[in-house]
């Protein structure tokens, strides 16, 4: 399930976000990467744990936590702490897929890797290339969103951002443990939650069928949630 997610960041906090990370230290996104990602991966960080990273981190996840579809489509149980990266100069990071298990910065707490994310932090008009491109059952889907915007997309997934020839991809990622390990059976109750709200206006809050279709989802998201 490809998701993408509008205005997870007004265009005034992408604005403050570059200020800051336009003037930041940038290291070898080569030094976080894993043996075999390490020979695909040519980009650059932010340091992870430094006082930027955790200040504008914390901001993507106080509106991650008041956004309505993100909660639906992730169900998120943990979250990594988001990390920031940025492709210029031909940077890429070539055909990979995430981690399946990673540890919690500053604890000894480990976390499953369901879902990812890309929040973009550039305008597609700042650069050429720099796509997300992922691979699915239906083929790659190419994905490079306004500023401000997020994508979600299993962390099973091949994935790869293509080479950026002009300008500067900026952007935030990170990684959810969700409530509902199965793709399948959280892309289920993502359509019924959606259906759920969309026909709520339309009816009485006592109306049967609604009350009927809510119970459905709880003891769905009740069999299938892992806390």
């Amino acid at each position: 399930m490809l998701i993408t997610i509008d205005k997870v960041l007004a265009k005034d906090d992408v604005q403050q976000f570059r200020q800051r990370l336009d003037a930041a230290a940038w290291q070898s996104g080569t030094a976080t990467a894993g043996t075999l990602a390490g020979k695909v991966k040519q980009n650059q960080q932010i340091e992870d744990g430094s006082p930027l990273a955790v200040e504008l981190g914390q901001h993507i996840l106080r509106a991650l936590g008041r956004h309505p579809l993100f909660i639906s489509a992730a169900l998120p149980r943990k979250i990594y702490p988001p990390k920031f990266n940025r492709y210029a100069d031909g940077g890429t990071y070539g055909a990979h897929v995430d981690s399946a298990v990673m540890q919690l910065p500053g604890s000894h707490e480990s976390m499953r890797t369901d879902v990812s994310a890309t929040l973009f932090l550039a305008e597609p008009t700042e650069y050429d290339g720099g796509e997300l491109e992922i691979e699915g059952p239906f083929g790659v889907q190419s994905v490079k969103l306004e500023a401000g915007d997020m994508v979600l997309y299993p962390s099973t997934s091949l994935h790869r951002v293509t080479p950026v020839t002009r300008g500067a991809r900026v952007a935030s990622f990170l990684w959810i443990e969700s409530l509902v390990a199965d793709e399948g059976e959280r892309t289920l109750l993502f359509d019924l939650d959606q259906a759920i709200q969309q026909i709520t206006p339309t009816l009485a809050a006592d109306d049967r069928r609604l009350l009927q279709l809510t119970g459905v989802y709880h003891n769905l998201l009740r069999r299938w949630a892992q806390t």
